[in-house]
């Protein structure tokens, strides 16, 4: 069976072919790709290699989807590979998959790979493209929505884990009818990386903040301030840095932490919830460490993530609550320049069934506009 290349933009798509045999083996024994491909053979040998490239994909080929290499347009080598199995002839639907070696990644690659094999199947009559990725898999993700996929929700343990589990599966898709071009992000990525006033850095939680997390949220007056006030599990913790940068790239919400500039310690954290897109409103929370308190840092936090969100994002309404007995709280938001707007009865869960009253602030992007940032404490 003869299968044209695809040439696109920066890589070309061609058939496997037996020189690819050791990139592909080393490819498909890297600890990151194993992290999230766990259907390879165990260890992934040569003849599994040699097996990929004369049976798998040829028959992949045959059944109306196919499985290409993704190679550089100089040198011929292999870059990675992307694939559409599972065609539903008659739904006109099929779905994708990609992956990238550790000598070509950060370029560019797989997207550049996904938007030319989705055009092409769309060119043959396909209609629908779907994408399933692990929520902890960030960087697919980005892949999928440089590409054009649209998040469409979560599909429950639909991908074999480890050890015989079950993970949930993000769902991406894309229609031959949509526009071209990435999907347009509600929370884009930090300039550089991190926010900074020189005082505290704010950057993105992360899964390696496990540590900190923990001990952040076993202080008694945190989880007394949490909604509902109940301390969370190992595993929530675990989850919550883990899933943080997915999160971010959905939109939903940006989880940061408040390090100290001068020593690169984390001291605290600061969130922004994207409750309502439609109206422009998100919430912020933000929790310390007992032993960097008074030094003013929740509230450069604050004014920082403001300014980003009302510079950055189709935010122009930032609101946050606090107990009408967290003093505390309600000083720092007034600091960082928020507003005083309501008390409201009984709003949020208590201990013990309970129900506490909340004390909303507001902040505006006009607000910053008239009096300005106030970075002092």
């Amino acid at each position: 069976m003869i299968v044209p290349a695809i040439p696109c933009d920066g890589v070309r798509l061609r058939v496997l072919r037996p020189e690819d045999l050791d990139d592909l083996l080393a490819c498909y024994n890297d600890p990151d790709m194993r992290r999230f491909t766990t259907v390879l053979p165990v260890p992934f040998t040569r003849e599994h290699a040699d097996e990929y490239i004369h049976d798998l994909a040829p028959r992949m080929f045959a059944a109306g989807g196919g499985l290409y290499a993704v190679a550089d347009p100089v040198t011929d080598r292999l870059l990675g590979g992307v694939g559409i199995d599972r065609l539903q002839p008659g739904r006109a639907q099929a779905e994708i998959g990609y992956w990238t070696g550790t000598w070509a990644r950060r370029r560019g690659v797989a997207t550049a790979a996904v938007r030319a094999l989705a055009g092409h199947a769309f060119d043959t009559g396909l209609a629908r493209l779907e994408l399933l990725t692990h929520r902890e898999n960030a960087a697919s993700q980005r892949v999928a929505l440089a590409a054009g996929f649209r998040p469409e929700g979560v599909r429950r343990a639909a991908l074999p884990g480890h050890d015989d589990a079950r993970d949930d599966a993000l769902a991406y898709a894309r229609l031959a009818d949509d526009p071209p071009g990435p999907v347009e992000r509600l929370l884009p990525d930090l300039p550089g990386g991190e926010l900074t006033d020189g005082v505290v850095t704010l950057r993105p939680l992360a899964g390696s903040d496990l540590a900190f997390y923990a001990e952040l949220h076993s202080q008694e007056d945190v989880v007394a301030t949490t909604v509902p006030p109940v301390p969370p599990s190992p595993e929530e913790m675990r989850r919550r840095c883990a899933w943080s940068a997915s999160r971010w790239l959905a939109g939903d919400r940006a989880d940061l932490v408040i390090v100290d500039t001068a020593t690169g310690t984390p001291t605290g954290e600061i969130g922004l919830y994207y409750q309502e897109p439609g109206t422009g409103q998100a919430m912020i929370g933000y929790s310390m460490l007992a032993a960097w308190r008074g030094r003013g840092y929740p509230t450069r936090a604050a004014q920082l993530l403001s300014l980003w969100a009302f510079a950055e994002t189709g935010i122009a309404r930032l609101i946050a609550g606090a107990l009408p007995t967290n003093v505390g709280s309600q000083r720092v938001l007034e600091k960082a320049g928020f507003k005083r707007e309501a008390y409201l009865r009984s709003r949020l869960p208590g201990a013990g069934g309970r129900r506490s009253d909340d004390v909303q602030f507001a902040l505006l992007a006009e607000d910053l506009l008239t009096e300005g940032p106030r970075l002092d404490g």
